[in-house]
This record gives C-alpha cells, structure tokens and sequence, in this order.
C-alpha cells in the first residue's frame, strides 16, 4: 500500500494541502473511545490528517488592532467551513475512487462528545468527536506546544485541520521528534489577562511523545479583548486563540528560530494590549 500513499500524497499536493500525515489504528488503541476516530469507522484502518494554512497576512489586521474580518472569515469559519472542506471532500473522492472507503470528520469542540443515547450495549454515545490534538501527533504533523496549541514545524500555529478515516492499510509517520516549542515563555507574559498560567504546569503523552503545557483559564480566553474569541460552534468549545495575543507573540517567537519566516518578519512594533475592562495598558 506505500504506492497507494505516494498517490495520496502526490493528490494532495496537487490540490495545494499544505500538511498531511497518516496513522495507523494501532496509535489510538488506548483512546477513550467516545473521542476515538475507529469508533466511527470500526473497519478503519488508517488517519489521516490535512491541514491547510492560516494565511499570516489574515492575522495583520489583528496585529495592528484595525480589522478583525479577514481572520474571522479567511483565517477561521470560512477556512474551516470551505476551504479545508473542499480539500479533504476531494481527496475522500480520490480515495473512494481507488475503491476505498474515506469517512471525512469535521474538528467538532471536544466538549460536544456524548450528547445522545448510545444505540447499543458497549458503543460509545452520539456524536464521537475525534481528538484533533492527539491526532496531529499521532500523524507527525506537530506538538502541542507550552499554550496548548498544535505546533508545527512549517507554519507554528497557523493551520487548521481536517480528519479522514480510511480502511485502507497505510504505514504510519513518524512522530515528531525535534521540538518546536521550547518552552520560552512567550506566550504567558503577553497576556495583559493573565489567563495562562506562569507557575502551573501540567503534562499529557501521545505516543511516547509528552508535551508540557502551561494551566490557561480558558473562560478569560473567551472574552480576550486582544483578539481571542469565544468558540463559534458551541458555547462549551475551546475558545479560539489563534489571533490571541499570545499565539501572535508565539509566532513573532518562532519567527526568530526560523519557523515560519516569510521575506518580513511579522512584528514590527511593539503590539497593543487591553485589560479585562477592555482599557489599553
């Protein structure tokens, strides 16, 4: 099948994704399977993760505290919605051609897992919602870096993903092995809220793979001033912080080590900051 890879591959860079990884069952075997891609797909033998990017320049009105529009449309449900959509529907087809079957999984917020009745004794409720996180490490894409964001080596934290279960038998990617975060502490001292927590720590494993991450008060995230939002899907979700203050500060970091560098670095001057009460500080 590492034939049936390459074309898959080669299809994706055809159709411009810009990150694809692949994982065998057995990388989910200890999941909790009400966040377990297989209990969807029971016949599945593969993941495979696609991402598209975040354009860099969808963050500068955010940066400059002018315009909001371009990442909330270009940068997160439009993204979301079509683009990586579109992406991952055409490559189900490329796949179902082939005569395997590719079942698409949308990023749901893990807090909307179980709001069903099972239909059977043993099977986890409706609807399963896949850990996308996990995921993206399992198919050595990225990490989960210090502010609990998936990191990568190409674009930090700018990409969004998109899950395909297939039953087609694939060989694994490597997990990622160099790190990407190194825990510089960036992204907690940029937060005028203080959400993200200095001192407190806390540690997860996928994979023989373990990420520290930094304790983050996610309901001060919901209502960053500095260009976090609350969840669009659900109220219970994680919130979006990619156009936070903090993952704009993690990725002028990044930039620095060489990750993510474009022709001009992407902070110019110092950025703007609100308290809580939504002053500037």
């Amino acid at each position: 099948m590492d034939d049936f890879k390459k074309a898959i591959k080669a299809k994706a860079e055809a159709l411009q994704i810009d990150l694809i990884g692949f994982a065998a069952r057995e990388r989910f075997v200890d999941m909790d399977p009400q966040y377990d891609p297989f209990s969807i797909f029971p016949e599945g033998q593969t993941v495979i993760l696609v991402g598209q990017m975040i354009p860099r320049g969808a963050l500068r009105g955010v940066e400059e505290g002018t315009d909001t529009s371009a990442y909330g449309n270009f940068g997160y449900s439009w993204l979301d919605n079509q683009f990586v959509a579109q992406s991952a529907y055409d490559l189900v087809r490329f796949i179902e051609d082939a005569g395997w079957e590719a079942c698409p999984i949308f990023p749901n917020p893990l807090s909307t897992t179980a709001m069903g009745i099972p239909v059977a004794d043993g099977r986890p409720a409706p609807n399963v919602t896949p850990d996308f996180d996990y995921a993206a490490i399992a198919c050595g894409i990225g990490e989960l870096g210090l502010n609990q964001e998936i990191l990568t080596p190409s674009l930090g934290h700018r990409q969004r993903f998109q899950m395909i279960i297939t039953d087609a038998i694939l060989t694994s990617d490597p997990i990622l092995v160099d790190p990407v975060c190194d825990q510089c502490g960036a992204c907690i001292a940029a937060c005028p809220l203080q959400a993200i927590h200095a001192e407190q720590r806390q540690t997860r494993t996928v994979c023989d793979k373990t990420a520290v991450l930094a304790e983050i008060n996610f309901e001060l995230c919901k209502k960053c001033p500095n260009g976090g939002m609350a969840n669009r899907l659900h109220p219970t979700g994680k919130p979006d912080r990619y156009a936070a203050i903090c993952n704009r500060t993690c990725l002028a970091e990044l930039e620095k080590r060489g990750i993510g560098v474009m022709n001009q670095p992407f902070r110019a001057h110092e950025p703007w900051k609100k308290n809580r009460r939504g002053d500037l500080v």
